[in-house]
């Protein structure tokens, strides 16, 4: 039975070796002799598994894990292993790291060890092949030096090293680079930062760089190098510009606040050392403002002690020269012009040229008629810039920018309204303070003859009868004439009509009277129309017409009402326009049919038999004739009636204006005065009227040029400057006035000729120039310039001089006049005359000529004569030996009494390898080397200074250079043993063991050669003596650590101080001090008896002793208790059972202390507890549930604490007891001892139906064993009542709402999966509104009489199985809309997209119209009344709204003016709604018929009813009673009159207009008209 547990324990070894992999390598141990150390197969760092396995362990024998050479590597590694076993498995106790045991070069060591006599160790090595896995690590993060900026190219500046912990030098060898790249310095592999190029503290003070320490495999770190640059003092001393700007305004004095580029400022161009400047004033140009500014000496800052007055000043600008010196040597000197523009102040008012303007205006001027023209001044710079305009504002008169008072509204300008006007002109100035100036203007109004007298009725009619008498007064005509004086009077004429001499007109009442009897005819009705004229007495007489008809009464046949009749007619109509209906009359009751015809121009006109005149071609206004007589005749086949129709063709505006020429040229000098007529520019136009009328406008031309919308003609209104710009091309636009306007272009190229009036401009306006004194005559100083922007000879530039200052005769100096060279024509005195003025002159060839000035400063040059000065004759100066290639030593200061001092000279030394000097006498050492003080401690030098390069005048001087040491040697190591050797032990501090005395050496001298021992790393258990003893100071533990790594840093005392790290190995020896330790504290054991026979092992003790030889040899035996039934082998440990044991017939438990013994001396030991159960019953050795699954449910929202279901598990044995735990889930459940499964929360069917536990089952066994079970809970369903998201909403409706309009929806949502849209909604107690059972849809059912009432409704959403929820809308009724607010649209849109989407449509319309939109109503329909053009396809839906500006309804009228108004925006709305393509139109609402319409009806059918009573009287009684004749005549007539009025009064009225103007241009007409009585 014990060997089947053994069985079961190998294949569970099996199984995990399985798992974890091959081990790296397979080993048979040997216990029998000494074995050679085996190097297993190398294995990379990191590695986690089985590492070896042993094979061929003798049976019964114990093996141990031991240490070889190196304790700590067994904190890497452990063994498997159990007595009995013939093999064990080594596996890593952690993961396997090369660089932890860099101090064994990547090998792990162990030993495994035969726990027998003889305790044999069968040592290994496993390499561990090292990883990059470490990354590099600079020692600190920042490093900062200071570098002088003399310092030698291709000096190390610093080192800096970063350390790699991987172990090998492939993946710890380390490369370096920096960013940002820098031409000055290099990295090299080293870590070195080496200068390769010179550095200059003013172009940077400082360098920072990102420095990369990378590795090989791409694993790296970065630190911060910064390098600060110290400065040298070598520069002079500079201004941050050499030329200022600043301004200043008139009248004002203090400190320039605004300097450009910025405030005054010079500074020591060494900018490190910075030593301070004094600031001064050198010239002032014009130097009559010399005392005007002041300069601070300390600060730089520039101010005015005394005020401009721009006025005065010839030039708004001063040049200021100011110069900078170093406090320490003013001949280190800077300078600097300052350029000040005095600015004008703003501190005169505008000035009209007179207070008060008396002006006189012909009444009806044209709108931008010249008034007259109003001149400003202002004596500020500029002159008057600012606004011009009429007060008030109301006056129909407008000011342009030059003062010209232009007509504003001409209507205004009627004297009849209003003779006399008065106005200001306001000028107010553009710029602060904004002065305003005012002049009276007082405009009266010439009348013109401009009216017409007016009629009082446009037809007067007469009558006489057969009482007629001579004189008697037939009718009287009125007319008016609102004009003034002889304008206003009126005297009437017949002009028409009286052949026959029976009217008389008096011209002054307007009275016509009967001048003569009238025969009557019988049957007859005789027309005498008369043509009155009302003429005024102006010089020009205006004249109107009106019509006198006078009528005697008679009989006819069939005939034309009139003898001539008029029509008018557009041109390019289509055959068929109508053109007038003419009258006519025939015997009433005959029914004979009548027959009207064209007799004349039949080809182009037509005439039905009910009179409507028509064409039969397009008329042409423009080619053809203007006016037709086009004959006409009616007859009933015995009697005919001729009469003619004067038929006028309108233009319509067809032609556009055409310009004489396309293309204009114009030449205009530039100073040309303003305003100047330049050229018309005109066109013409084939239409008629105000088709013909043609308009004028300009385009482009920068306001420089305007035109007489009338003439044509173009002006300049606008200063010209042909060097800003030379020609203009302005557009000309002719448009005429009819409808629509048509118009044509023109180009108007204007060309600009030159004047004189630019000045010459030199290009500077002071020169500065030196010469040396010894120049020889015709020398050239310089070549001047000056430039001037006229053309020909008005650019044409001659050269002179004005004035030389100091005088000389004869003069120093000439200038060429036409190439501007300045020569040298008299030789320069340096002694007499240091500097030289000359004032130069620019003249151009214009008439006047022109002339430029500017200066020229000539600077005389000395000659040298004075040799240089060393301060002193001898020069000492000691530096270190580690002075920095390139680097400076010794500034030798010179002086030279010449003008300029030694500027100019240099300096040469005695032959040197090692030192050089520059131009300025700075001693430094060569580039490229170094100095050494053991190999040279001092070099002398001679110096020699040269005050110029050619013939030099020369000084010399002795240079002493000492060499001071420097640390620059590292303390060295003498050669130490490896390993050093000591005993393990107790080591103080008071009683110390020596290991090693150590005596490093160094090179140098003094403090730097003196070093001190000391360890780098300090460590508890070993220091260091001051005379370089190495001591152990504490306890030494050979088991805990064997080899110690120390490194011991020697330290010198120079500064820097240099300092040397040795690495060296301390091995300890062992001393017995560890006793033997069991692997076990108990070992316990079962074996059946059956299967019980001599010789079994029951089980094996192991002990380990971690010392080394036989101090960690162990023998085993028992020190307590004996049996008969065991035996124990010393050597392995091995207990086996013995023959006595077939003799036990009961269960029997021994019991005894085992002890294991080491060979050391003295010898040390431990003991363990024994425990061997012998047994005649079988056991069941692993733990399991009853079930290989569990299903349990729940219901739904149970408390927390709410049982599950319960889990078993048995262990097989009373012996051991089981534990439960979860492995998923454990947030939502727990499990307790007896396996009861329990709720943590409570549990939703709708966020999780099944839950899947896992379960384990532990027993207490030695080692444990385990089950695992799976637990399956379903959640059941419990029904939840919907739920409402709100508990009220709220709504409203206008009272118009028809049936179904929707007024909002509510949506519940119910928790229980599938149930959602299984919830039906009702309404209740509502008669005004209603809700859709599925959808959730409240729409009205009825809301008239609830207006302004809030309605309360209550929305129930139920459930399958019967669970609710209730919510509240509250509907507000809005009453203050009726239904002609509302507005209808259409859209070609199906009406379901249209529903779908009201709220974006209501957001378009309302976005648009800028109130708020409500839809009432949606409607399909293929019919309705648009306002606007038919939809372009049949899909058409209707939409009511209803518009709200804050609270209140907008009107119908409102709202589709609006819409109309905006449509094209309205559109581009509802295509971001329903895409391109859509459209929109008003649509009216139904109307009944118009009650003036019904009027019209009704009254018709009475008249005819009527008239037809009239004609059966007519017929009965006409030949009885004459004034009935009259009476009925006069009845029918004026029925069949209202019947023309009615139907075609536009007609009648243009036929009126035409025959007035006709009858002004006739002398022959008819004078009566004869008309068939109607009986």
């Amino acid at each position: 039975m014990e060997h089947g547990g053994l069985l079961c324990v190998c294949l569970l070894s099996v199984c995990v070796y399985a798992v974890a992999g091959e081990p790296i390598g397979t080993t048979v141990i040997n216990c029998a002799t000494q074995p050679e150390v085996i190097n297993l197969t190398p294995v990379d760092e990191g590695y986690e598994g089985d590492v070896e396995l042993i094979t061929g362990i003798p049976g019964g024998t114990n093996v141990l894990l031991v240490p070889y050479a190196f304790p700590e590597h067994l904190e890497y590694v452990e063994m498997i292993f159990t007595l009995g076993d013939t093999t064990a498995m080594i596996r890593t106790k952690k993961t396997l790291d090369a660089d932890a045991l860099k101090g064994t070069d990547r090998v792990l060591y162990y030993s495994i060890k035969c726990d027998d006599l003889f305790g044999y160790e069968n040592s290994r090595k496993l390499q561990l092949n090292d990883l990059n896995d470490n990354s590099p690590v600079f020692a600190e993060r920042l490093y900062t030096t200071e570098i002088s900026e003399t310092l030698s190219v291709d000096t190390e500046v610093v080192r800096v090293k970063a350390e790699d912990a991987d172990s090998s030098p492939a993946n710890s060898q380390l490369t370096y680079s920096f960013t940002p790249p820098s031409e000055y310095f290099i990295v090299e592999g080293t870590g070195a930062f080496i200068l390769k190029k010179r550095l200059n503290y003013n172009e940077a003070q400082t360098f920072t760089f990102t420095l990369t320490a990378q590795d090989f495999g791409g694993k790296s770190d970065t630190t911060t190098v910064v390098f600060n640059v110290i400065d040298s003092d070598n520069q002079n001393p500079y201004f941050t510009h050499s030329l200022y700007q600043a301004a200043i305004q008139e009248n004002e004095n203090g400190v320039f606040t605004d300097i450009l580029p910025e405030a005054i400022q010079a500074q020591d161009g060494d900018m490190g050392i910075n030593m301070a400047v004094t600031y001064s004033i050198s010239t002032v140009s014009p130097n009559a403002y010399e005392r005007n500014f002041n300069i601070d000496p300390n600060t730089g800052v520039l101010s005015v002690v005394t005020a401009f007055d721009r006025e005065e000043m010839s030039s708004t600008i001063v040049s200021v020269s100011i110069k900078a010196a170093q406090t320490d040597d003013p001949l280190k000197t800077a300078d600097a012009v300052v350029s000040i523009t005095v600015q004008d102040v703003n501190d005169n008012a505008p000035t009209f040229e007179t207070a008060d303007y008396t002006e006189t205006l012909l009444e009806n001027s044209p709108a931008n008629a010249v008034v007259f023209k109003a001149i400003i001044t202002d004596l500020d710079e500029g002159g008057f810039v600012g606004t011009l305009r009429i007060l008030p504002e109301s006056a129909p008169f407008s000011i342009d920018p030059d003062g010209t008072v232009r007509v504003k509204d001409s209507a205004a300008l009627d004297r009849e309204t209003t003779q006399n006007f008065e106005f200001q002109i306001e000028a107010t100035e553009r710029d602060a303070p904004n002065h305003v100036t005012t002049a009276q203007v007082t405009l009266t109004l010439i009348d013109e003859n401009d009216n017409s007298p007016t009629f009082s009725q446009t037809m007067y009619v007469g009558e006489v009868f057969a009482d007629q008498e001579v004189g008697m007064q037939l009718v009287q005509v009125e007319a008016n004439d609102p004009d003034d004086h002889i304008n206003g009077e009126i005297k009437f004429s017949i002009e028409f009509g009286n052949d026959a001499g029976y009217f008389l007109l008096d011209e002054d009442t307007g009275v016509i009277t009967l001048a003569n009897t009238i025969p009557f005819e019988e049957n007859m009705i005789l027309e005498f129309p008369l043509y009155i004229t009302a003429t005024d007495r102006g010089i020009v007489p205006r004249t109107s017409a009106a019509q006198v008809v006078i009528r005697a009464p008679g009989n006819s046949n069939p005939q034309f009402l009139q003898e001539v009749f008029t029509g008018v007619v557009e041109e390019e109509q289509e055959p068929g326009a109508f053109i007038t209906k003419v009258s006519f009359l025939k015997l009433p009751g005959d029914e004979t049919p009548v027959t009207l015809q064209v007799t004349s121009e039949g080809d182009k006109f037509s005439i039905s038999n009910d009179g409507e005149l028509t064409t039969t071609v397009k008329l042409d206004f423009d080619e053809g004739l203007h006016e037709y007589s086009v004959r006409i005749s009616i007859t009933d086949g015995t009697n005919t009636d001729n009469a003619v129709v004067e038929v006028s063709v309108t233009d319509i505006n067809d032609n556009s204006p055409v310009f004489t020429s396309e293309s204009v040229t114009e030449v205009v000098p530039e100073n040309a005065e303003v305003p100047l007529d330049i050229t018309a520019v005109a066109a013409t136009d084939k239409d008629d009227s105000f088709n013909k009328e043609i308009r004028y406008s300009l385009r482009g031309g920068d306001a420089k040029f305007s035109i007489d919308p009338l003439s044509g003609m173009v002006s300049l209104v606008g200063g010209l400057d042909r060097e800003i710009t030379a020609q203009y091309s302005v557009l000309v636009l002719a448009e005429d006035q009819g409808h629509p306007v048509k118009s044509a272009t023109a180009t108007l190229t204007i060309q600009v000729s030159d004047i004189n009036d630019n000045t010459p401009k030199f290009s500077q306006d002071a020169y500065r120039v030196e010469v040396l004194e010894t120049e020889a005559v015709d020398f050239t100083l310089l070549t001047l310039s000056a430039e001037d922007p006229d053309e020909g000879v008005n650019g044409i530039i001659s050269y002179s001089i004005s004035e030389q200052s100091p005088s000389s005769d004869p003069a120093t100096f000439a200038l060429d006049a036409t190439s501007g060279v300045l020569r040298l024509v008299q030789p320069l005195d340096y002694s007499e005359v240091k500097e030289y003025t000359l004032k130069i002159q620019a003249s151009d060839g214009g008439t006047p000529s022109m002339v430029g000035s500017a200066s020229v400063v000539v600077v005389v040059k000395d000659v040298n004569n004075k040799p240089p000065e060393f301060n002193q004759e001898m020069y000492e100066v000691s530096v270190y030996e580690n002075l920095a290639s390139g680097a400076s030593i010794l500034l030798l200061e010179v002086t030279d009494r010449d003008e300029g001092g030694f500027s100019n000279g240099n300096f040469l030394v005695s032959p040197s390898d090692t030192f050089e000097i520059n131009k300025q006498g700075l001693v430094s050492l060569k580039k490229d080397v170094t100095l050494d003080r053991e190999t040279t401690d001092k070099y002398n030098l001679e110096v020699v200074a040269v005050d110029q390069p050619t013939e030099g005048l020369r000084a010399t001087a002795q240079v002493e250079i000492t060499i001071l040491d420097y640390n620059d040697n590292t303390p060295q190591f003498p050669s130490i043993p490896d390993p050093l050797e000591i005993s393990e032990g107790s080591y103080t501090e008071e009683a110390p063991g020596e290991i090693l005395a150590i005596v490093p050496t160094d090179a140098d001298l003094g403090p730097n050669a003196e070093v001190t021992l000391s360890l780098a790393t300090p460590h508890p258990l070993f220091q260091i003596r001051e005379d370089g003893m190495l001591l152990a100071v504490a306890n030494l533990d050979r088991e805990t650590t064997e080899i110690y790594e120390l490194f011991v840093k020697a330290s010198d005392n120079g500064s820097p101080q240099r300092e040397n790290i040795k690495s060296i190995r301390v091995q300890l020896l062992d001393v017995n001090d560890n006793k033997p330790e069991f692997s076990l504290s108990s070992y316990v054991s079962s074996i059946l008896l059956k299967d019980a026979t001599e010789g079994v092992m029951v089980l094996k003790l192991s002990a380990t002793d971690p010392d080394f030889g036989d101090n960690a040899l162990i023998t085993y035996s028992f020190s307590e208790g004996s049996s008969k039934y065991l035996a124990l082998n010393s050597e392995t440990g091995e207990v086996t059972l013995t023959s006595e044991v077939t003799a036990l017939t009961e269960d029997t438990v021994v019991e005894m202390t085992a002890m294991a013994t080491d060979h050391g001396e003295p010898p040390l030991h431990s003991t363990a507890g024994v425990e061997v159960n012998l047994r005649l019953a079988s056991m069941i050795d692993n733990v399991a549930f009853l079930k290989t699954s569990y299903n349990f449910s729940l219901s739904e929202n149970q408390p927390e604490g709410t049982t599950v279901g319960q889990v078993l598990a048995s262990s097989g044995s009373n012996l051991y007891n089981v534990s439960y735990a979860l492995k998923t889930h454990g947030e939502l459940f727990s499990i307790s001892s007896d396996g009861s499964i329990l709720t943590l929360a409570e549990l939703d069917k709708e966020q999780e139906e099944w839950y899947i536990l896992d379960v384990e089952a532990v027993d207490t066994r030695t080692p444990p064993t385990s089950a695992m079970t799976t637990v399956r809970v379903q959640v059941e369903d419990v029904n939840e009542p919907p739920q409402f998201p709100d508990d009220v909403y709220e709504a409203s409706v206008f009272n118009i709402a028809p049936y179904k309009t929707p007024v909002i929806q509510v949506k519940a949502s119910d928790p229980d999966v599938g149930e959602q849209a299984e919830l039906v909604y009702s309404l209740t107690d509502s008669s005004s509104f209603d809700i859709d059972r599925a959808s959730g849809l409240v729409y009205v059912v009825s809301a008239v009489g609830q207006d302004g009432d809030t309605t309360e409704l209550e929305v129930k959403a139920t459930d399958p199985r019967g669970l609710s929820s209730t919510t509240k809308v509250k509907v507000q009724v809005h009453g203050d809309a009726s239904s002609s607010d509302v507005v209808i649209i259409s859209l070609n849109q199906p009406a379901n997209i249209v529903e779908n989407k009201i709220s974006e449509l209501e957001s378009a319309l309302g976005k648009v119209l800028q109130w708020t939109v409500t839809i009432i109503q949606v409607t399909s329909s293929n019919g309705g009344t648009a306002d606007s053009r038919a939809l372009r396809n049949s899909v058409r839906t209707l939409v009511s709204l209803v518009a709200l500006a804050d609270e209140d309804v907008v009107s119908s009228e409102e709202v589709r003016k609006k819409l109309r108004s905006e449509s094209a925006a309205v559109t581009t709305e509802l295509s971001s709604v329903f895409g391109a393509g859509v459209q929109f139109e008003l649509v009216s609402n139904s109307q009944s018929a118009s009650p003036d319409m019904s009027i019209v009806i009704a009254l018709g059918v009475l008249l005819g009813v009527f008239g037809v009573l009239v004609i059966v009287l007519g017929v009965l009684f006409a030949r009885s009673k004459t004034k009935m004749h009259r009476d009925d005549d006069k009845v029918s007539f004026d029925m069949e009159q209202r019947d023309q009025d009615y139907t075609n009064k536009d007609r009648k009225d243009s036929a009126g207009s035409w025959k007035q103007r006709r009858d002004s241009n006739t002398d022959s007409r008819k004078n009566s008209m004869r008309s068939t009585l109607a009986f």
